[in-house]
């Protein structure tokens, strides 16, 4: 989970935060023309643009990052990703810390979006308690804006594939990627979730479930499906014996990465 983050530290990170959510709606859709985000380099055969939503039924901005290949003709139906970072104790630009594999997939023609799923004025997940039942509400908020953002994507990108939904999402965004289509169901292809430890991973068959395992931090009782239900269901878990929880976003080394996103990539095309 964390500490909590000084009060000075995180008033200065809100301030920030704030100006950030500003610049989308001054400028409509925010382009990255540096090749560049949260310090991470994006290929050159991909663009990064940055904007924020608003979601009037909940009174809500949801920002989102949209990563897509610059080759990739504009009546062309590509497939959609939509990647869920982990918990970021409210700092904001959490949607910018998976790059490396957004680029990536964007590379291989997937169009991308990213979600910010907190905000500064969130309240702070709980430390206490069980988890299931005092982080439901953030599932919940999560897969809301999940929901939100597809019916969007809808309007702006109608020509993207939205029948080959993937949600991709790592620890807590993983815990919402799996509440997800037990919440919604229908939308969702494949779930790919990296690490999830809390939210119970659907058993069945439609969506295609997956999940790439963390070396060092091991998932509540019943959150995993069982041997024999992996086979029913045709479920893939992967444990990566050299990669900690913490590392699977952009912290992650090369070698890493490329473990990653060789994974994720074989679970898309499966």
């Amino acid at each position: 989970m964390g500490c909590r983050p000084d009060e000075k530290l995180l008033a200065m990170r809100t301030l920030m935060y704030c100006l950030i959510l500003v610049i989308p709606f001054l400028t409509s859709c925010s382009t990255a023309k540096n090749n560049v985000t949260n310090g991470k380099e994006v290929t050159a055969e991909t663009s990064l643009d940055t904007l924020t939503l608003f979601d009037k039924a909940r009174n809500r901005q949801i920002p989102v990052a949209f990563y897509a290949s610059k080759a990739a003709g504009i009546n062309k139906k590509q497939r959609v990703v939509i990647v869920n970072h982990g918990y970021g104790q409210n700092y904001g630009g959490s949607y910018l810390s998976y790059s490396y594999l957004s680029a990536y997939l964007a590379a291989k023609d997937f169009f991308v979006v990213s979600i910010q799923h907190e905000l500064p004025t969130d309240s702070l997940i709980p430390s206490e308690g069980i988890p299931q039942i005092v982080r439901r509400p953030f599932w919940d908020r999560g897969a809301d804006n999940i929901l939100f953002v597809i019916n969007e994507l809808k309007k702006s990108h109608p020509n993207l594939d939205f029948k080959h939904i993937t949600l991709i999402g790592h620890s807590n965004g993983g815990d919402m990627t799996a509440l997800f289509p037990q919440k919604y169901p229908g939308i969702a292809d494949k779930i790919i979730t990296l690490d999830n430890r809390r939210m119970a991973l659907p058993r069945t068959k439609h969506p295609k479930v997956y999940s790439l395992r963390s070396s060092d931090q091991p998932a509540d009782e019943g959150v995993l499906p069982t041997e024999k239900e992996q086979k029913e269901f045709d479920i893939k878990i992967i444990k990566l014996p050299n990669t900690i929880h913490n590392d699977m976003d952009d912290d992650a080394t090369e070698q890493q990465r490329k473990e990653i996103t060789d994974y994720v990539i074989g679970f898309l095309n499966d």
